[in-house]
C-alpha cells in the first residue's frame, strides 16, 4: 500500500492509485470536467489541479498516480485561484447562452461557475466559430459550446466502437468532430447519443 496525505488526513491506497481516487476514498471532493472513470482519463480540463508538496506546478489530480508519503493539498488559496482562472478561460470562449440552451440548470459548466462564483468573464477576445451541425437525425453538434474535454471521443471509440468523433485541429482551433470535420449524417454513428450526456 501507498501512505500518503491529503489535506492533512492520512490514507493508504493501491499502488496505481490516483491522486483523485485517493482524495474520493477520504470524502475529499476535487472538480473535474473531462474525467470519466476507466474511459476518458486524460487531465485535459486541468479543473482537477492540486498542490503537491515538493512539485514545481500544481499537478491534474486524475491522472496523476500518488506517491508513497506525498502530501496533496487539494484547497488552498492558490490552487482555488488557479482552478478559477482555468474555468474563467473555457467559459471565455463559450458563446453565454445558458437561459436558452437545453442544459440549463442541468450544467456541469454552469454549476462549476457557479461554485467559483464566476458572474463575469475577464477576458474578452476571439472566439471560435464553428457552424452547429443538424444532418444527423438524433443529435445537434454545437462546436461553440464544446469544452474540449474528449468525454464525447471517449465515449464513442471506448464504448460504442465507432469512432465518429475524434479531435481536429490544435490550440484555440481545435474542434472535436467527425474527422475533416465532415457532416455526422454522413458518418458511421449509430446515434446513440451517449456522446451528448
Amino acid at each position: 500500500m501507498i501512505n500518503l496525505t491529503i489535506d492533512n488526513q492520512k490514507v493508504a491506497v493501491e499502488p496505481g492509485t490516483t491522486i483523485l481516487e485517493a482524495a474520493q476514498k477520504l470524502g475529499v471532493k476535487i472538480p473535474t470536467l473531462c474525467y470519466l472513470k476507466d474511459l476518458n482519463v486524460i487531465g485535459a480540463c486541468r479543473i482537477c489541479m492540486v498542490e503537491v508538496q515538493g512539485a514545481r506546478t500544481f499537478i491534474p489530480a486524475c491522472v496523476a498516480p500518488v506517491a508513497e508519503n506525498m502530501v496533496v493539498k487539494t484547497n488552498t488559496p492558490a490552487v482555488i485561484k488557479a482552478r478559477k482562472l482555468i474555468l474563467e478561460l473555457i467559459l471565455s470562449d463559450h458563446p453565454m447562452e445558458c437561459l436558452t440552451c437545453l442544459r440549463n440548470q442541468n450544467c456541469e459548466l454552469q454549476d462549476l461557475a457557479k461554485e467559483f462564483g464566476i458572474t463575469d468573464i475577464r477576458f474578452d477576445g476571439a472566439k471560435t466559430e464553428y457552424p452547429i451541425d443538424d444532418s444527423s437525425p438524433s443529435i445537434i453538434r454545437d462546436p461553440r459550446k464544446c469544452v474540449l474535454c474528449r468525454r464525447c471521443v471517449s465515449v464513442c471509440t471506448n464504448v460504442q466502437t465507432v469512432q465518429a468523433l475524434c479531435a481536429e485541429n490544435r490550440g484555440f482551433d481545435t474542434l472535436i468532430a467527425p474527422a475533416f470535420n465532415e457532416k455526422l449524417a454522413n458518418m458511421e454513428c449509430v446515434n446513440c447519443g451517449q456522446c451528448s450526456l
